[in-house]
């Protein structure tokens, strides 16, 4: 009798691309990912971020959500702060990381938006998190491996480009923002394989945003 073989987890990359393919300003600027937000494209996001078993991203990615989502008050806030965390550095982390701000600095990232206080164990989630200093694709490789919900990479956009020239991304999650920014930063911007991709779905958003999810053929 045939051994049943387990299904390995995916890795799922999700990014916001411009409409002429950058996912950062020349400078790193993201603010025009905000200007088509809409309350369904945020549902969406939402959704993702919950369905996810740990949040994978590099080092400059994770020090700027460590300043901000411990103390923020969105709808996304909660599945960034329960859910698990792999911070990717084959240096590690700052000794003593700390999840605090500024007051200048956190009028900048909250936007107006209410700032709370964050909880010992939010705090800890953040400042203590799961740091992987191996190869990237072995790490992955470990990860799939792995028991749980799927695997969601965040940026930034070095860390997003060596994913994809690892050739292990199981499911690309791009918001396709209505706007052409000229230059920048762009996803497909490293080096890469070849490789033919299925189109699994397009979401129209209330926003102009389009979701689209793509899978290795």
């Amino acid at each position: 009798m045939a051994t049943a073989t387990a299904t390995k987890r995916k890795l799922v990359l999700k990014m916001s691309v411009s409409l002429d393919g950058f996912v950062a300003g020349p400078n790193g600027e993201l603010d025009w990912i905000f200007r088509s937000s809409s309350a369904d494209s945020r549902e969406r996001l939402v959704d993702t971020l919950r369905e996810a078993g740990v949040h994978i991203m590099g080092s400059c990615s994770y020090y700027d959500m460590a300043a901000f989502w411990p103390f923020s008050d969105t709808p996304f806030t909660a599945s960034m702060n329960d859910i698990p965390k792999i911070v990717f550095s084959k240096t590690g982390i700052k000794d003593g990381t700390r999840v605090d701000r500024t007051a200048e600095a956190e009028a900048g990232l909250t936007k107006g938006r209410p700032s709370v206080t964050p909880t010992a164990a939010v705090l800890k989630s953040w400042a203590e998190p799961t740091v992987a200093r191996g190869d990237l694709a072995e790490e992955i490789l470990r990860l799939k491996e792995q028991p749980g919900d799927f695997i969601l990479a965040h940026g930034g956009v070095r860390f997003a480009q060596s994913l994809i020239a690892s050739g292990l991304i199981d499911e690309y999650r791009l918001a396709i923002h209505p706007v052409l920014l000229g230059q920048g930063q762009r996803l497909f911007g490293g080096r890469y394989s070849t490789a033919d991709l299925h189109l699994v779905s397009a979401t129209p958003y209330s926003g102009g945003i389009v979701g689209v999810v793509y899978r290795p053929a």
